[in-house]
């Protein structure tokens, strides 16, 4: 039985770095050779990054992807990396096709490439096109038809492993390349990834990998992709388990790894030679088995050393917290993990632990955050601080990000301010050392109302904008991005203020409802002092009653149903897109289904729900 050493490369790239990213695979590959891997695994659009979007469309930005995984290939066979097996997504195109109404320009491909000996050996594309929730891809792919299956010597002389190719969505679908891989015989389907965070989800990519893995009959090892990406963030968790369902390996949640495993799989039937075959994916389309054979390793190749998954390795973002120069200047040093986490336990050396839901979330807004920042070129950040619970999270969340020496904050009170605003405020400032400045509202706001005389809800409002103005002005002069701090629950009913709270760059808790706010909040202070550390959010920021702040004893409560009524609401009305008649039982009346639907049917600017926190 052949035994074949793999890698899993969970790493982070970024949508339009060619270069950054062709580097990655090339520092990832000799990592992954100093552990005496034969098969080395990227995630999906590796090259180009995910989500490529309207550049799937640009021909030129295609071409430079097809240069660039051509390159990539030469250069590790300079590197003395080109006789192990490299898989990774890229950009690609489907030549010859022709044009039809509906159909992308570019023609463009969300492909795979092996990479062998300083070639292109074979490629493969994606066989299924999400296009529900965050994916809409039939606008930039067309659909492959192809499944290759390359040969791979192993280091047992007339020992070889069939190994096949699948891209992400081909296994959430029924059909397609998982069940052409059983026609094939293939003994191993490996699988590039850019499968974004949803909370739970977990728990449902592992039951489909033990499904997918039987279906096709294979061992199957999946590689995601880690890190954030604009409104995206990717959790990595790559999982390799047998055509039994067994876990062999599973890597670690937002953070990047590389999950090295020794995998026993069935010989090849040498008498089925390289070739194409048709094949019947059982979807109502037709495929074709491509099957290619690599050259065997040459004598002096290094045998395999260790089996364990490397825990330590140096990755490309900058840790949170740690020194004083600018995130974008500390590319080269491994982002510190996600708090909870820990390496493997010493009773399964492959297998990192879970984090509880609520480490989960939060390290999926730390993350998206820190890349946000990083991948856009920002040294800093800048929000409000009003000594509430949303800015206190989000000051929290970005501080654990790109620590707190590149977090400003502003206190901006007005006369409707309270004093435990202010004084909560600044102390979450001294808490977390983050830089701190005050500029009163209140002469501002008196300028603007000697010339328009505004009253009730406008001159509420004109408080938050003058607040926007100063932030997105002090963003603007000193190269800081701009943090808005609006909660989901807010933002689904209108409850936030356009070209006031509202402005910004990125908004860290856009997709958290109110009461999870609530549980970060509180989860991340009892993190902290399990630990030994001072819990960096004022406990009456969690406890006090939730107020805008923008009228003389002003409560949220005063306009909005309870917040544990209307996020149950939210949740089944924008997020499972139930009508009023199938909502929650019990929340009719003004404070329940009225108050809920109603506002975010009148909210000026129509909620677009997601379902992973970024």
């Amino acid at each position: 039985m052949p035994k074949l050493r793999i890698a899993l490369a969970q790493v982070n790239s970024t949508v339009g770095d060619l270069a950054g990213n062709a580097q990655t695979i090339i520092e990832w590959t000799q990592r992954a050779s100093a552990r005496g891997a034969d098969l080395v695994l990227f995630p999906e659009m590796m090259l180009t990054g995910y989500p490529v979007e309207d550049l799937a469309l640009r021909d030129s930005f295609v071409d430079a992807s097809i240069a660039a995984m051509q390159d990539t290939a030469a250069r590790l066979a300079v590197e003395g990396l080109g006789d192990i097996a490299v898989v990774a997504g890229y950009l690609d195109r489907q030549w010859g096709l022709a044009p039809r109404t509906g159909q992308p320009a570019s023609a463009a491909l969300d492909a795979a490439a092996l990479l062998h000996g300083g070639d292109v050996v074979v490629t493969t594309a994606k066989h299924h096109l999400p296009n529900y929730g965050v994916f809409d891809e039939y606008r930039y792919f067309v659909p492959g038809n192809r499944l290759p299956v390359f040969r791979l010597p192993c280091e047992e002389p007339g020992k070889e492993a069939d190994v096949a190719i699948a891209i992400c969505e081909d296994l959430w679908q029924d059909g397609g390349p998982v069940t052409v891989t059983r026609q094939a015989g293939a003994g191993l389907l490996v699988v590039p990834n850019a499968s974004p965070y949803e909370r739970g989800k977990d728990a449902e990519r592992l039951e489909l990998c033990v499904n997918r893995a039987a279906e096709a009959g294979a061992t199957l090892a999946y590689v995601n992709m880690m890190g954030g990406q604009d409104e995206l963030v990717f959790d990595g968790d790559s999982i390799i388990v047998t055509a039994g369902g067994e876990l062999l390996a599973r890597g670690p949640q937002f953070e990047e790894a590389l999950i090295v495993a020794d995998l026993d799989l069935p010989n090849a039937d040498l008498n089925i030679q390289p070739g194409d075959a048709p094949a019947d994916p059982r979807d109502g389309t037709l495929m074709t088995i491509h099957r290619v054979a690599l050259p065997p390793p040459p004598a002096d190749s290094l045998s395999h050393q260790g089996t364990g998954p490397v825990t330590e390795e140096p990755g490309r973002w900058p840790a949170g917290g740690s020194g004083g120069s600018s995130p974008r200047a500390s590319t080269s040093r491994r982002p510190a993990g996600p708090r909870g986490v820990a390496p493997p336990d010493q009773q399964s050396q492959h297998i990192w632990p879970r984090l509880d839901p609520l480490a989960e979330v939060y390290a999926a807004l730390v993350t998206s955050v820190r890349d946000y920042v990083v991948k856009n070129g920002f040294g800093s950040a800048i929000l409000a601080l009003s000594g509430g619970i949303d800015s206190a999270l989000t000051a929290t969340i970005a501080a654990d990000a790109i620590g707190p020496q590149h977090v400003h904050v502003v206190l901006m009170p007005s006369r409707h301010s309270s004093e435990h605003s202010v004084s909560d405020a600044e102390e979450l400032v001294k808490r977390q050392g983050v830089h701190a400045r005050t500029v009163p509202i209140q002469p501002m706001v008196d300028a603007f109302q000697a010339e328009l005389d505004l009253t009730g809800l406008a001159a509420e409002n004109l408080q938050a904008r003058v607040r926007g103005m100063i932030l997105m002005g002090l963003s603007n002069a000193e190269g800081h991005l701009a943090l808005t701090t609006g909660n989901k629950s807010e933002l689904a009913t209108g409850y936030s203020t356009l070209y006031g709270d509202s402005a910004g760059g990125f908004g860290p808790i856009k997709d958290v409802p109110k009461t999870l706010v609530w549980d970060l909040a509180r989860w991340r202070n009892a993190d902290a002092a399990s630990q030994g550390e001072t819990p960096p959010i004022p406990e009456n920021s969690i406890t006090k009653p939730p107020s805008a702040e923008l009228s003389p004893g002003q409560l949220d409560s005063d306009s909005l149903p309870d917040y544990q009524v209307l996020d149950a609401i939210l949740d089944d009305y924008v997020v499972k897109d139930l009508g009023v008649a199938g909502l929650v039982p019990g929340a009719g009346g003004p404070r329940g289904r009225d108050g809920g639907p109603g506002r975010v049917q009148a909210a000026p600017v129509p909620a677009r729900a997601q379902d992973h926190p970024a």
